[in-house]
């Protein structure tokens, strides 16, 4: 005769919390936030189903998983609404230490909930699932601000590109666009991380750039080992995207060419970041305390042959060869511009022969401008 086979039953409050336990350890998402969501939801639930308008708690035993779900009711004297209400007489047949104006929690089973809290859980649990995978990487690239991603160019036929980053999308708005490069799909480039915002339904966009003064403060740190390490500073960085740009730098110890290290043997370090932005000519120049040495070193590849310093108004008055005034200001005075936003100074050029032509219309002033001498007589 042969042995009935033992039918193992299901508890399903123990599956619910298997499954609660599962999810909060492999998504990172506290058990506790789970369990008070999924309370919540099934309070709303119970209420939806039931058509009910009394007052529900439902609570989720964290061990066991067991659902219970309580009507609240307030002790008055005189009861007028009895789906929230309960007369003194009746709760003190539950205990004798209830008083007027306290709630009861009194226990209901209704008919078939195992099934609507079974679906409400389902869905609760995806909620909070997509919402928890939102909210990791969101912190995950909201912490790496300021850094620079590699992506892969999924849409590049209107004003906006678009990136894919593996786990979202990188927005790059035209502003943040170098002028002179042109975007195709599937092109992978490097973009710095400019700031990260919750887009519709909370999903995170990451907005990058590559016109940011910062994309090649970070180029920088990525070439350069010594800044990166601390013994170089960047101290300044002036930019027009595709154009120029002008880096300061600074090194505390005397035995580092801060200006030689970056530009690295036969210009190997810089030339890998000038590739980096496609050509971009960039003058690195060394960080001084003293505003008119800094400033003439910020004008390069220009000579100077003095700067008259105004300290109030940061203002730098600089003398320049005759044959250098043009390298100077530099095409459409970016060459100027540059430096003055590298510097933080407001700068005015002259060539020699200007200044010297201001000297003296200045003298011829202020003889014209004496008094006679008056004679006595």
């Amino acid at each position: 005769m042969k042995r009935a086979k033992k039918v193992e039953t299901v508890n399903n409050d123990e599956i619910l919390i298997t499954a609660i336990e599962e999810l909060s350890k492999e998504k990172k998402i506290d058990k506790a936030y789970l369990l008070e969501s999924l309370e919540t939801s099934l309070v709303t639930a119970y209420k939806k189903n039931f058509d009910s308008l009394e007052n529900v708690k439902v609570t989720i035993n964290e061990v066991t998983g067991a659902i219970h779900v309580y009507s609240l009711k307030e002790i008055v004297e005189v009861v007028e609404d009895y789906t929230t209400q309960i007369s003194l007489e009746d709760a003190r047949k539950k205990s004798k230490k209830y008083e007027i104006g306290d709630t009861v929690e009194i226990e209901i089973k209704p008919k078939d909930f195992g099934r609507i809290a079974a679906q409400t859980a389902k869905q609760v649990m995806l909620q909070k699932i997509r919402e928890a995978e939102r909210d990791i990487i969101y912190s995950e690239y909201n912490d790496r601000k300021g850094e620079i991603v590699t992506g892969i160019v999924q849409k590049a036929d209107g004003a906006v590109v678009v990136l894919d980053l593996g786990k979202l999308e990188g927005i790059m708005l035209p502003k943040e666009k170098i002028p002179t490069e042109n975007y195709k799909v599937n092109d992978k480039i490097r973009a710095y991380v400019v700031d990260v915002e919750k887009g519709i339904k909370g999903t995170p966009q990451v907005m990058v750039s590559r016109s940011n003064p910062d994309f090649v403060r970070k180029l920088f740190e990525f070439e350069i080992p010594e800044i990166y390490e601390g013994l170089i500073e960047i101290k300044s960085v002036a930019r027009d995207a595709g154009s120029r740009s002008k880096v300061a730098v600074y090194s505390t110890n005397p035995d580092i060419d801060p200006v030689g290290s970056c530009v690295g043997q036969k210009g190997i370090r810089i030339q890998n970041i000038i590739n980096e932005l496609n050509g971009e000519k960039i003058d690195v120049i060394e960080w001084n305390e003293d505003p008119s040495i800094y400033i003439s070193a910020a004008l390069l590849p220009a000579q100077v042959l003095a700067v008259d310093i105004n300290e109030e108004e940061k203002f730098a008055q600089v003398i320049v060869p005759d044959d250098q005034l043009s390298l100077a200001i530099g095409k459409a005075g970016q060459n100027v511009r540059l430096a003055a936003k590298l510097t933080n100074w407001k700068v005015d050029i002259k060539s020699e022969t200007q200044f010297k032509e201001i000297l003296a219309n200045g003298q011829n002033e202020e003889e014209l401008t004496e008094p006679e001498e008056v004679s006595e007589e």
